[in-house]
């Protein structure tokens, strides 16, 4: 069970990712690339996609750590902090290009960040295979929208674009990582509810 220093560095951490600029280990893909001329409207809209990455990185954040928290194996907590690592790169990339596109961030990633830490906690608490499925299920679906959000990206928007390749091959090897870890494939009901919850955050961050 996580000790009280572990709930007081958890709730350090949750407050350094929803308030605080986060910082990347690695370069940000793309950022030799020269700014497109993107129209007004595809400024905005391009802004708005990847504010919902931005919110999607939050609640990895939110989960990593929830998943942390309360896993039992070393190894498991492990390689959940490791992602967890390239996760704040992808928060800190994403952050960078809503800025340079003129957006902001969703004003609800305090909400997203609770709500998946909880999630997060309680997939730990029922045992390292859930927790690592739970882990690799959500890795699985985050690839499928960001090949969505490619497809949706301006032509032009190659900086936004190379973000969010950069991000998908992560994702995909984070869920291969679960599942080599022992990770459980989640029952279809679950699958399904946590796509549900998925389309209702992405719709709220990509207008609020």
């Amino acid at each position: 069970m996580p000790t009280l220093d572990d709930l007081i560095v958890a709730f350090d951490r949750g407050l350094r990712t929803v308030f605080a600029p986060a910082r990347a280990a690695r370069p940000m893909p793309g950022e030799d690339l020269p700014q497109a001329g993107l129209s007004p409207a595809e400024r905005t809209h391009a802004a708005a996609l990847m504010r919902v990455n931005h919110a999607g990185e939050v609640c990895a954040q939110a989960l990593y750590e929830g998943q942390a928290l309360t896993a039992r194996n070393p190894e498991a907590r492990g390689a959940l902090e490791r992602a967890a690592g390239e996760e704040t790169d992808h928060l800190a990339w994403t952050a960078r290009r809503v800025a340079e596109l003129g957006g902001r961030t969703s004003v609800l990633d305090p909400f997203f960040y609770a709500g998946s830490f909880a999630l997060g906690a309680a997939a730990g608490l029922l045992g390292d295979r859930w927790n690592l499925g739970f882990l690799a299920e959500t890795e699985r679906q985050v690839v499928a929208h960001l090949e969505g959000h490619l497809s949706r990206l301006p032509a032009a928007d190659a900086k936004s674009r190379a973000v969010l390749e950069q991000m998908r091959d992560d994702e995909a090897r984070h869920a291969t990582t679960a599942l080599e870890h022992g990770g459980a494939e989640l029952p279809a009901p679950v699958q399904c509810a946590m796509k549900a919850a998925s389309k209702v955050m992405t719709g709220a961050a990509y207008w609020l």
